[in-house]
């Protein structure tokens, strides 16, 4: 019974974070393109309506602001599409989409990612995914709490064949240790391990994992 419970328990938060993240999306969904594109179908059914009644002029001023909203919708939605599933990981590998993720958060808060990939291409297919969600959610989790000015990324060998992914930055230190509780769990569905490290001067989060990880 005993070995049972902390089993049953991880689970639990596992189904737990899986569920947060699914109502996230929802509420991202419902409050953004959703809105939007109702917002846009309104503004279209006014200029029909203009048209109609021979107000062109005011209807060419709708129709532009529609297809302005109709496009940063398009653009929401496309950067979620990469959130969830890029196709940069699928198509070129671990170190590109890593690569796209630092540059859309960098240029999206105005701040440095710095990266050193050296280790990442000789992972496997599916610690890859796993590790790009992990890495996904210690950057925006970094930006929640900060933002912060630096973020720097490093995946690399251990002395002992293990391979380390280590995320550091400069933002307000996060002292609740349940805030990386999901990402504790993601860790260990690869069984790693996770060791986080806060300070005057920001967080540190390191997560190491077996060498069978990796290719050979």
């Amino acid at each position: 019974m005993s070995g049972g419970e902390p089993d049953r328990d991880r689970l639990d938060r596992l189904i737990a974070a899986e569920q947060d993240e699914r109502r996230r999306l929802a509420l991202f969904l419902h409050d953004g393109p959703v809105q939007q594109l109702s917002g846009i179908a309104l503004m279209l059914d006014a200029a029909a309506h203009l048209i109609g009644s021979g107000r062109s002029d005011e209807a060419q001023g709708i129709l532009a602001t529609a297809l302005e909203r109709h496009r940063a919708t398009i653009r929401e939605l496309r950067d979620l599409s990469f959130v969830l599933e890029p196709v940069v990981l699928r198509d070129q590998g671990f170190a590109p989409a890593v690569q796209a993720l630092a540059e859309q958060i960098g240029t999206t808060h105005s701040l440095r990612v710095d990266l050193d990939l050296a280790a990442a291409d000789e992972l496997g297919k599916t610690t890859q995914v796993a590790l790009y969600t992990i890495l996904r959610e210690l950057l925006e989790q970094s930006v929640r709490r900060g933002p912060p000015t630096r973020i720097a990324i490093t995946i690399a060998h251990a002395d002992d064949g293990k391979v380390t992914a280590t995320v550091a930055d400069d933002a307000e230190p996060e002292r609740r240790r349940r805030s990386f509780e999901a990402i504790e769990e993601r860790v260990r569905q690869v069984h790693g391990d996770i060791a986080v490290t806060s300070g005057d001067t920001g967080t540190e989060v390191r997560v190491t994992l077996p060498g069978y990880t990796a290719q050979r």
